[in-house]
């Protein structure tokens, strides 16, 4: 049987919807819970990919003794990369990515009115723009643009021989794959609406940081119609995701 390895950093962001189709396609999932002491594996071996999620720490927190996993998890991931194996990274797992492709992760910023580069973190639900949707196979059967949650301060250059299939206006590298087998979603859309009012609550300060001080008020309120929207698609975009991981 093949397995379905999960990175999980932080208590509050899970597999979700990505463990459901992967049990649906007849994997066995295994949630390795870093933040609990559980050993990154040193490789994957054959009939395993690996689903790295998302966290509050960066990757610029990898020498950072809070967080030993980090520098294990871009040797892994080096590994994955240069043996083809299948991978894909949400939210810090696609900026893990790409930083362990050779790629640059530093703060989302862009430029005000008197030219000055300033942060902009990218927080709540919104929209992104899927790119060569018809001829990517990950993105077979959605529509241009696709409701999803953004979470993130950080951003990353795209990785040599990378392509990219989804932007924002807030943040170009929505979305990338490498090869037939490695993809990177800088947006969530395996939450529920449970899920996200625990990010609201627990990380407001992170929401009012980008939104405003009603912001984790806002994302609350939207959170059941919101998440119901964003289902639907969600599963189709990862289910594709995986289809291509597994090929």
């Amino acid at each position: 049987m093949v397995r379905a390895i999960v990175l999980q950093h932080v208590d509050r962001e899970g597999p979700g919807l990505i463990a459901d189709l992967c049990v649906a396609r007849g994997l066995a999932v295994d949630v390795l819970r870093l933040d609990q002491g559980i050993a990154v594996p040193p490789a994957l071996t054959a009939g395993e990919l690996l689903v790295v999620m998302g966290g509050a720490m960066g990757v610029g927190e990898a020498g950072d003794p809070r967080y030993p996993f980090l520098a294990l998890e871009i040797e892994l991931l080096r590994k994955v990369l240069a043996h083809r194996q299948p991978v894909l990274g949400i939210c810090l797992g696609a900026q893990l990515l790409a930083h362990a492709a050779g790629s640059r992760v530093y703060p989302n910023r862009r430029r005000d009115g008197s030219g000055v580069l300033r942060p902009v973190p990218e927080v709540g639900f919104g929209e992104v723009r899927l790119l060569h949707s018809d001829e990517e196979p990950a993105l077979a059967g959605l529509p241009t643009k696709i409701p999803v949650l953004h979470w993130h301060g950080d951003t990353f250059d795209l990785p040599e021989g990378a392509e990219r299939i989804a932007e924002s206006d807030a943040c170009a590298n929505q979305a990338f794959r490498i090869g037939r087998r490695a993809f990177g979603l800088q947006f969530h859309v395996e939450t529920d609406a449970e899920l996200v009012r625990a990010w609201a609550r627990e990380d407001a300060a992170f929401a009012a940081s980008a939104l405003g001080p009603q912001g984790p008020a806002t994302i609350t309120a939207m959170s059941d119609a919101a998440t119901a929207v964003m289902r639907k698609l969600g599963e189709r975009l990862v289910d594709n995701i995986l289809g291509e991981m597994l090929a």
